[in-house]
C-alpha cells in the first residue's frame, strides 16, 4: 500500500501584529526552490537551497496600493536559466461596488526579475498593453527551464471576459505583443476562475481555462506546440456543468514527461483528465493542485476546510485547517505542498 508521508515541514510566519501570509506559489530549477507570496499589499519570496527543507527569511519584491489575494489570486512565479521572475497584478485604487473583493479598478499585469537568487529585484514591467484590463487579477505564469516565458490572464479590454497571453523570449525583460488567445461565442468566458499554463518536456504550451458556452461552465484547453501557433480549443472531460454563477475555482496543470494532466471541479466533484480520455473522479472538494515527480501523479485539494493529498490512487488528509493548496515535483522525486495556515504558510515534503 502507497503511504504519503512528510519528509520535512517548514512553517514560514509574520511578525506579531503583521499581514497575514496568502496565496503561496512554488517553482524551481535543479539548486533552488523558489516561495512566491502575498502579504497585504506587498509581494515577498524566500528561497531554499535544500530541496525545501528550509527558507531564507523572506524577501519584499514590490509593494502597490492594491494587491488582490482572494480565490487563486496572487502573485506565481518562474524560474528561467538565468532570473527568477514573478508576476502579479497590482493596482493603485481599490474597485466599488457589490463585487468589489479586494480587486483594483486599475489593475495591471507586472513582471519583475531576480539575477541574484532572490536578493534584490528589478523594477516591475507590465505585461496588458491596455491599461487596467487585467484587474480581475487571475492570471497564469509558465517557463519553459531556459528563457522563455508564457503569462495569460482574465482580460476586460472588451464586452466580457477575455483569455489574453503574452511570452517573454529573454528570461522576462521584455514581453511580446498581447495576444487573444479565447473568446467565448456566447461573449465571455468565466469571470473569476484562474488560467493555468505550462510547458511540457518536448516545448508543447498548454493554457487551460474554465469556459462559459451556453450556460455550461466547464475546462478547456489550447496547445501549441514548440514554434507554432496555438490550435483549436478542446473541451476537457465528458461530462458538463451548466451554472449561472462563478465557481471561483480554476485547477491545475501539469506535465508528465510530454502527458498533459489537468485536475479540475464539475459541481462539487473533483477529477484528474487526460485530454481525450475519460476523467477520473478523485472524490468531493475544491481548490485542487496537480504535480508530477517521477513517474507518479500527485494531487492536492480542500475539503470543509481539511487539505487532503492523493497519488496513485491512495489519499491522507494533510492538515485539518488549510486553504489554497499548491504542488512542485522536484527533480528527485519527492513533491513540495504549500498551503495557507492561518497567517501564515506551511511548505511540507511528501513522498
Amino acid at each position: 500500500m502507497l503511504t504519503l508521508f512528510a519528509l520535512a515541514i517548514f512553517h514560514l510566519a509574520p511578525a506579531a501584529g503583521a499581514s497575514p501570509y496568502r496565496a503561496p506559489q512554488l517553482a524551481s530549477s535543479s539548486k533552488l526552490v523558489v516561495l512566491a507570496f502575498g502579504a497585504g499589499n506587498s509581494i515577498y519570496v524566500a528561497t531554499s537551497g535544500d530541496q525545501g527543507a528550509s527558507f531564507s527569511a523572506p524577501v519584499k519584491v514590490a509593494e502597490a496600493g492594491v494587491l488582490p489575494l482572494s480565490r487563486h489570486r496572487g502573485p506565481r512565479v518562474a524560474l528561467t536559466k538565468d532570473a527568477i521572475v514573478v508576476t502579479a497584478v497590482t493596482g493603485n485604487t481599490p474597485a466599488t461596488g457589490p463585487h468589489a473583493h479586494g480587486l483594483p479598478s486599475d489593475g495591471d499585469l507586472y513582471a519583475w526579475r531576480s539575477t541574484n537568487g532572490g536578493k534584490s529585484w528589478s523594477k516591475g514591467v507590465r505585461i496588458n498593453s491596455v491599461p487596467g484590463s487585467a484587474r480581475e487579477g487571475l492570471h497564469t505564469l509558465a517557463s519553459d527551464g531556459h528563457r522563455k516565458l508564457f503569462a495569460a490572464w482574465l482580460d476586460l479590454r472588451g464586452e466580457g471576459t477575455q483569455l489574453y497571453g503574452a511570452y517573454s523570449y529573454d528570461g522576462g525583460k521584455t514581453w511580446s505583443s498581447n495576444l487573444l488567445l479565447y473568446h467565448s461565442p456566447a461573449g465571455t468566458i468565466c469571470q473569476c476562475c484562474h488560467p493555468s499554463a505550462g510547458f511540457a518536456r518536448d516545448g508543447t504550451l498548454d493554457v487551460m481555462w474554465r469556459n462559459d458556452v451556453d450556460g455550461a461552465r466547464d475546462f478547456y484547453l489550447l496547445q501549441a506546440t514548440s514554434g507554432k501557433p496555438f490550435g483549436s480549443p478542446q473541451k476537457l472531460g465528458h461530462g458538463t456543468w451548466k451554472i449561472n454563477a462563478c465557481p471561483m475555482d480554476g485547477g491545475g496543470l501539469t506535465h508528465k514527461g510530454t502527458q498533459t494532466i489537468t485536475a479540475w471541479r464539475r459541481e462539487g466533484d473533483l477529477f484528474l483528465d487526460e485530454p481525450g480520455k475519460p476523467e477520473q473522479k478523485l472524490g468531493e472538494g475544491q481548490d485542487i493542485a496537480v504535480a508530477a515527480a517521477g513517474n507518479r501523479l500527485y494531487a492536492a485539494w480542500i475539503v470543509q476546510g481539511h487539505l487532503t493529498a492523493w497519488s496513485e490512487g491512495k489519499t491522507e488528509t494533510i492538515a485539518n485547517s488549510a486553504a489554497m493548496p499548491n504542488l512542485l515535483g522536484l527533480t528527485s522525486g519527492d513533491v513540495l505542498i504549500t498551503w495557507e495556515d492561518r497567517d501564515g504558510i506551511v511548505v511540507e515534503t511528501i513522498r
